[in-house]
């Protein structure tokens, strides 16, 4: 069996709180999005599919005044990073404050993001990512273990807004 990539978003996100701006903050890149608008990162792809709570009047979709955000068919939000201006609109008016101003970096290649699909990359994000924020494992695993598909080879561990609202699931 492959190996896959967990990544745990809870982890992550501590590691981020209070780290000053301009130090080191590692992210992927992934660049295959659904929409195929532009590099993603994968914060960006995990938030919106896991954490969004997919609002059926979303407030940030109609709040943006470049048209840079659309929900797909299952309620998945998607930012066209062509059409974005960074104007951060819709992270004033996401009541739940899932869209945050740290997704509006610029992706540059100076060490900080990583493209999953080279070995070489995969391996210092692994090394710079310690303490099981991202690790390797052999194993499948499933929402109920909080686990979930961000796409093929990359697991995210993340306590879903659906689990909250309904803890049966």
């Amino acid at each position: 069996m492959k190996k896959k990539l967990l990544i745990d978003m809870g982890r992550l996100r501590k590691s981020r709180e209070g780290a000053p701006s301009d130090g080191p903050r590692f992210d992927a890149i992934i660049r295959d999005s659904p929409n195929q608008n532009g590099l993603k990162t994968l914060r960006e792809l995990a938030l919106f599919q896991f954490s969004c709570r997919r609002c059926a009047e979303a407030p940030c979709v109609m709040a943006c005044p470049a048209q840079a955000l659309e929900k797909d068919a299952d309620g998945i939000l998607h930012r066209s990073t062509h059409l974005c201006v960074a104007c951060k609109s819709c992270v004033v008016i996401c009541p739940f404050g899932t869209i945050m101003n740290d997704l509006f970096e610029h992706i540059r290649t100076d060490g900080r993001y990583f493209d999953l699909d080279e070995p070489d990359e995969l391996q210092r994000f692994l090394e710079l990512n310690p303490d099981s924020r991202v690790s390797l494992i052999g194993t499948d695993t499933s929402p109920k273990q909080d686990v979930h598909t961000l796409r093929e080879g990359i697991l995210i561990k993340e306590y879903t807004w659906e689990k909250h609202k309904n803890p049966e699931k």
